[in-house]
């Protein structure tokens, strides 16, 4: 059994810094992507991966919050800046948007474990609703081997195809869905309101990409959203016996395993579950062993 206490679950890589904003711009209704210069950080993160922010001097909100890679930035040959893209909802991020260029973040990651690269896969589907699409940019650049993340030290997967399945409320809410289409990734949107793509949930495209493509070929579905939806495509990809990973949006108060209050139920080898620290053990796990 895995020893959740090992020292390869430590966030011993992850490193904090004092850093200025190079560009913070609305991109969707609600939506917006901060750029801020860290390059040990970007040279180091890897898709998947989560860091933790707050805004420097001030107190209110006291704690940092995690947020998901979304892209490292080549400044002059060389990975300069992240970008992470957040949408507005609590104290945080209604004072993040008023940051300008100049300002300071307090940033510490990288933190947690990131998609898992296991094989070669035929196609690779990713599921995304709400904010979920923010590690997604970066796998399918990586999966289609468009972008190399991590120093080069990890054995990325690569796919013949990657799909990208995004979900919203309603189309105003939809960011950045060129630059997806750019990279070479097949979009395929639904919005609860019709107002773009599929009128209804992400999950039936999912559903309709499995049934109609059939078991010729090697798939993985990888997933980022609201419980629910996870837990829905979790059920699909079950159903349809492709392996799935969801990365879980737990609320963390530090971010690398020390306050527990990041836990979600796992199942361990036994079939029975425990707690894991979604920080530390994740937030990336095998969709069959999360206790819904």
């Amino acid at each position: 059994m895995t020893n959740p206490l090992h020292a390869g679950y430590y966030a011993d890589d992850a490193m904090s810094r004092t850093v200025p904003v190079l560009e913070n711009v609305e991109i969707a209704e609600a939506t917006w992507r901060i750029r801020f210069a860290f390059p040990e950080l970007a040279a180091g993160i890897v898709p998947g991966q989560f860091l933790m922010l707050r805004i420097h001097g001030l107190t209110d909100p006291l704690l940092g919050r995690a947020f998901a890679l979304y892209e490292t930035i080549d400044m002059n040959g060389s990975l300069h800046a992240v970008d992470v893209v957040y949408r507005i909802g609590g104290n945080l991020t209604r004072r993040l948007c008023q940051v300008l260029p100049g300002q300071r973040l307090d940033v510490w990651g990288p933190l947690g474990n990131g998609f898992s690269s296991p094989r070669v896969a035929d196609h690779v589907i990713m599921v995304a609703g709400g904010i979920g699409q923010t590690p997604f940019l970066a796998l399918g650049q990586e999966l289609l081997g468009k972008r190399s993340y991590g120093r080069g030290l990890r054995e990325s997967s690569r796919a013949s195809r990657v799909t990208f399945c995004y979900g919203a409320r309603r189309s105003s809410y939809l960011s950045d869905v060129e630059k997806f289409t750019a990279a070479g990734i097949d979009v395929r949107i639904a919005t609860d309101d019709g107002s773009a793509g599929h009128h209804g949930l992400v999950t039936e495209l999912l559903e309709q990409l499995l049934q109609d493509e059939g078991d010729h070929h090697s798939r993985r579905v990888v997933c980022c959203g609201p419980e629910p939806m996870m837990q829905a495509t979790a059920a699909v990809a079950r159903r349809y016996s492709v392996p799935c990973e969801v990365s879980l949006e737990a609320p963390m108060a530090c971010g690398i395993g020390i306050c527990f209050t990041c836990v979600a139920k796992v199942k361990d080898a036994d079939g029975q579950w425990d707690y894991k620290r979604t920080c530390v053990e994740g937030p990336v796990f095998d969709a069959e062993l999360i206790e819904w």
